[in-house]
């Protein structure tokens, strides 16, 4: 009996070991179904491309415009392989993808990486972590981005369910700009003058202007519906220099998501969306059958001249004639500031158990950054000088060396990491226009950050020159946007307004015009990250800096090897 109680043993502990071997092998097959390995091939190149009567060549990607969507699920590993056959250098950002001690991911040209020159290639490798919705890739040297840009889709895991209505259908919007002229010629000949250079021609959709501009028949992005179907808009903004409102004519929008991160939803006529910026919304196709504009234009709410005509778009229900007129929206006046600031504050993180808001309550490293615009000499120009921007009085000079490869190679002479954490002197930020020389200086200079601390940056717009607002975008990180206001930001009373249970958690914050935003961050991700305005303008006249987050104590805290194929300087 007790040989055989034996036996009975083994035989059930054997039975036990195959079973966990089973159930093994099957959640490795789940896990390896789940998390595929996504492989593109992008191919830079030059094509001729017709807009609004004009005919030019174009730098793009597979010969599209917009370029390809990537689409990937969270967990995925993706490798792009960039091959350019275009005669200018190329490097691409994957605008919002974190890249955990990976920024030779990254793709500034000469801040994580030097670019691929014409002829050569390099592979974009990474893994999507922690992340899911609507991101967007786009070129970052010179103003390549005008028409080197792209949706990226993050799906949720396999069995994950999204925290809204799934909808019946999916569509990406991509909002963008047109150039009759070529567009690196307009910014030469602008800064050889010494002025900003000349607005584009278009706003597009989908890189299509719409029918309210020449010679757009063919160039209307149109979206067919179902009546009592709802669809959801995955919609970037990679226009260079302008905020935009967007709105469909005879339906309200739900706001569920913004770069990437879930929302608590909420019903509004319009959107606005800075450059950078993704949003994602549902739209219920409950109105009477027809035909609809979307349209967008540009948001401006001090005198500096922008494109100000309307982009179209139509939403169409199915069966309705072609001949049918949209009728067009609504939008938000183009200085509605009160529209601005009511929908911004609306914006709130979901913050539940399975998407929680984890924002810093105990702040490390407070940080300062004023904005200016100003001028500097130059006898060359029109009127002798040409404009400039700085943030704390330093005019950021880009190196001829990545930042990353100094950094991680200990290289000495291509930075120094003594960026001010606040501005040299204080002034009234916000009161009359200020034009008196305070001494901005030139340089390459990194703010230095201990890793896993926690950081508060209040981002201050100044009276020098003009007011204005500016979207800020900080590279290998999403934030929380834990306070905003008009004026001049004041440390003993506006931290007591903070949002700290469910601000928006974002990559790119629009500051609003002559105020503040104040954003929150763990600096967990080893490396160095850009930190500049997404108004392509500002950035090329000095608006930006990086920050060096130093590597961590553990084994996987640290920024990995270069790649073997990492282009050269």
């Amino acid at each position: 009996m007790a040989s055989n109680r034996g036996s009975n043993f083994l035989s059930g502990q054997t039975a036990l070991r195959l079973l966990f071997l089973a159930f093994g092998l099957v959640s490795l097959v789940s896990l390896q179904a789940e998390a595929a390995t996504k492989k593109y091939q992008f191919d830079v190149q030059v094509n001729n491309v017709s807009r609004l009567c004009h005919a030019k060549p174009i730098v793009t990607v597979n010969g599209r415009f917009p370029g390809p969507t990537i689409y990937a699920r969270e967990g995925d590993r993706v490798i792009i392989n960039v091959s350019n056959h275009a005669q200018y250098n190329m490097s691409i950002h994957w605008h919002g993808l974190k890249q955990y001690a990976n920024g030779w991911a990254d793709g500034p040209a000469y801040i994580t990486q030097c670019p691929i020159k014409t002829g050569s290639s390099y592979v974009y490798d990474f893994n999507v972590t922690g992340q899911r919705g609507t991101l967007w890739w786009h070129a970052h040297i010179f103003w390549l981005r005008a028409t080197v840009y792209g949706a990226i889709v993050i799906l949720p895991q396999q069995g994950t369910p999204y925290p809204f209505p799934k909808p019946d259908s999916e569509h990406v919007v991509v909002l963008g700009e047109w150039w009759h002229a070529d567009v690196e010629a307009v910014v030469k000949q602008g800064n050889a003058m010494g002025l900003p250079p000349n607005m584009s021609d278009a706003h597009t959709i989908n890189g299509k202007p719409g029918p309210l501009f020449p010679c757009s028949e063919k160039h209307t992005f149109a979206m067919e519906v179902e009546q009592g179907k709802k669809y959801l808009l995955r919609i970037a903004n990679a226009a260079l220099n302008d905020e935009l409102f967007f709105a469909i004519a005879g339906h309200n929008m739900t706001v569920v998501e913004i770069d990437a991160v879930y929302t608590k939803p909420f019903t509004t006529s319009a959107i606005l969306i800075a450059p950078g910026q993704t949003t994602n919304v549902l739209v219920y196709a409950n109105s009477p059958p027809g035909r609809y504009f979307m349209a967008v234009r540009a948001f401006q709410d001090v005198p500096i001249p922008v494109d100000n005509k309307t982009a179209t778009a139509i939403l169409e229900y199915k069966n309705i004639p072609t001949t049918l007129l949209p009728s067009l929206p609504k939008l938000p006046s183009p200085n509605d500031t009160a529209f601005a600031l009511t929908y911004n504050k609306k914006l709130r993180s979901l913050n539940t158990r399975n998407f929680p808001a984890n924002v810093p309550l105990k702040v490390d490293r407070n940080l300062f950054f004023t904005v200016g615009l100003g001028k500097s000499v130059c006898p060359t120009c029109v009127n002798g000088t040409r404009l400039s921007a700085s943030l704390n009085n330093v005019t950021f000079v880009m190196p001829q060396t990545a930042l990353l490869q100094a950094h991680h190679s200990n290289m000495d002479g291509v930075f120094t990491a003594d960026f001010p954490d606040k501005p040299p002197k204080a002034f009234n930020y916000t009161g009359a226009p200020l034009t008196a020389n305070l001494f901005t200086t030139h340089g390459t200079r990194l703010s230095k950050i201990a890793f896993n601390s926690t950081v508060e940056l209040v981002i201050q717009d100044t009276n020098l020159l003009s007011v204005e607002s500016h979207p800020f975008h900080l590279h290998g990180y999403n934030f929380f946007v834990v306070g905003t206001g008009v004026g001049n930001f004041d440390p003993a009373k506006d931290p007591a307004k903070y949002n700290l249970v469910d601000p928006p958690e974002r990559n790119t914050v629009g500051v609003p015009t002559g105020g503040w935003s104040a954003i929150r961050f763990r600096a967990d991700n080893p490396g160095v990250w850009f930190f500049h305005c997404h108004l392509e303008l500002h950035t090329g006249w000095g608006l930006k800096t990086a920050f060096v987050v130093e590597d961590g104590p553990g084994k996987d805290q640290a920024v990995r090897p270069p790649p073997k194929d990492l282009p050269p300087c």
